[in-house]
């Protein structure tokens, strides 16, 4: 565990308490988040996990700008939706073709740790923050479940603070699914 680590852990925790919060000022304390988390998995050699991070700062990026133009509901914080069945559908293809690209890849030519499950892990990360930018409620049933999964993947890799975190993560995604479930439910009452 390094001080840098736990740095980015820090950042980590704030930037999602942030986001549970519906505030916009997530954002950039998540871009410095993720740039420090991309080098701490190319040490780890979580490979998946460092492009993962590079991507995550693009949509750190454009998740700012979305909420920062975004409606806003009447207490200044940003408007919430709700899936329909083809978004769980786009959900479903993306998750399986994206995993099996980015496994099959991180496997045959890389000497990834954990190729398959970080692979799993990315790739609904990606549908996770795509979803969260999008402020879609479901966004926090992905993180609930990949947080669910990097518990294991880290600890094994011995990067324990980011365990940590991702514990802090898991229940934050769990409040963050509860609150925003209570403002779409202020707004439509039948959910």
């Amino acid at each position: 565990m390094s001080p840098l680590e736990l740095f980015a852990a820090l950042l980590g925790a704030i930037s999602v308490w942030l986001v549970v919060q519906r505030n916009v000022w997530a954002f950039p304390i998540g871009i410095v988040m993720v740039v420090l988390y991309a080098w701490i998995f190319y040490e780890a050699k979580l490979y998946s996990d460092m492009l993962l991070q590079v991507f995550f700062v693009l949509m750190q990026v454009q998740g700012w700008i979305d909420w920062s133009r975004s409606s806003k509901a009447s207490d200044d914080k940003i408007v919430v939706r709700t899936f329909t069945p083809a978004h769980w559908l786009w959900v479903l293809v993306v998750q399986g073709l994206g995993t099996l690209a980015l496994g099959y890849t991180m496997h045959q030519f890389t000497d990834a740790a954990m190729p398959w499950p970080d692979a799993f892990a990315t790739v609904m990360s990606i549908s996770a923050q795509w979803w969260m930018n999008k402020r879609f409620l479901q966004n926090w049933i992905l993180w609930i479940a990949v947080d669910f999964l990097y518990l294991f993947i880290y600890s094994a890799k011995g990067l324990y603070a980011t365990t940590v975190l991702y514990f802090v993560f898991l229940l934050m995604a769990v409040a963050g699914y509860l609150e925003w479930r209570r403002k779409v439910r202020e707004i439509q009452p039948l959910l």
